[in-house]
């Protein structure tokens, strides 16, 4: 089985300590690193890059409002050059808790998104640019990727609906190889599964938070838990949100359990379109270090 791709955070104080796990990761035999908006994705990346030889790395994701595209456009060009076509330019619009962070007002999601890649293609003279992968939930994004983009990537995706939402690609692109399609899925790893759980609960509810996720979870089959989970929030019940977030759901967006269940869990990804899974690892002790030891141990022996 194909190794798994892998989510990096590297938070005020360890991002050193980020690189060396980095090499680490690549010498492994892990085929990617996804480095996510939070932890400021093109300026880890930039470190990514001369840190390691071999690995792919990619913003998962750049949020478009961030910086002008003419400034994307050249750190990603740079990118492109020095890794040797090894990164990956991941874009999406983020989320409102992100959109006060930078003190921004968002557009159009669709229109700012397809503007933003056609400025970013225009510019020809930073030399050849890097893929551009789009973030995706519902169908019109994903459509929207199939139509501007070289890939997609969810990011807690239901394995459920995943066919279903993958039938919004052209077929061209669902079966083309260098079409890249991924999934973030938060992964946990304890001697008791009931821990496990509540680590990838607590986990999601900052993604609950948020109406284009609980959007696409309705759409997904879960517009009990979604409408349960928008009471609690205008009812100022916030404590309440992880109860909503049943053990059917969390199986059906995350993975735990041994192992071998969670290598089973990969292949029955795979089987539903996503073709480069990418583990976020996740914790009891909320360490990073522990929660990568943990997958390193699962998958040892095994090669990408």
């Amino acid at each position: 089985m194909p190794l798994p791709g892998f989510n990096l955070a590297a938070p005020p104080g360890q991002r050193l300590a980020a690189l060396e796990l980095a090499r680490e990761i690549e010498a492994r035999g892990f085929p990617s690193l996804s480095i996510s908006s939070s932890q400021g994705a093109m300026g880890q990346c930039l470190g990514l890059a001369f840190a390691t030889q071999r690995i792919a790395i990619a913003s998962a994701i750049a949020p478009i409002y961030a910086q002008t595209v003419d400034e994307y456009a050249q750190t990603a060009a740079y990118l492109h050059e020095v890794t040797g076509g090894r990164f990956q330019f991941g874009i999406g619009i983020a989320h409102a808790p992100a959109y006060v962070r930078m003190g921004v007002t968002p557009g159009k999601p669709l229109g700012d998104i397809r503007s933003f890649v056609a400025k970013y293609r225009s510019f020809t003279g930073y030399g050849p640019l890097p893929p551009i992968v789009l973030a995706t939930l519902r169908k019109r994004m994903i459509a929207l990727a199939g139509e501007i983009g070289d890939g997609m990537l969810f990011s807690s995706g239901c394995l459920s609906h995943m066919p279903d939402s993958l039938a919004a690609l052209p077929a061209t692109k669902r079966n083309d190889p260098g079409f890249f399609i991924g999934n973030r899925i938060r992964v946990c790893f304890d001697p008791d599964p009931a821990v496990a759980r509540a680590t990838l609960r607590q986990a999601m509810v900052h993604y609950a938070l948020m109406p284009n996720y609980r959007n696409y979870w309705i759409e997904a089959g879960y517009a009990e838990e979604m409408t349960g989970i928008a009471t609690a929030i205008a009812e100022s019940r916030q404590a309440d949100i992880p109860r909503y977030l049943t053990d059917r759901f969390l199986a059906d967006t995350t993975l735990s359990g041994t192992p071998a269940q969670v290598r089973d869990g990969l292949d029955a990804w795979r089987e539903a379109g996503i073709s480069s899974p990418i583990l976020v690892p996740l914790s009891a002790d909320g360490n990073q270090t522990t929660a990568l030891r943990d997958v390193f141990a699962a998958f040892a022996g095994r090669s990408s």
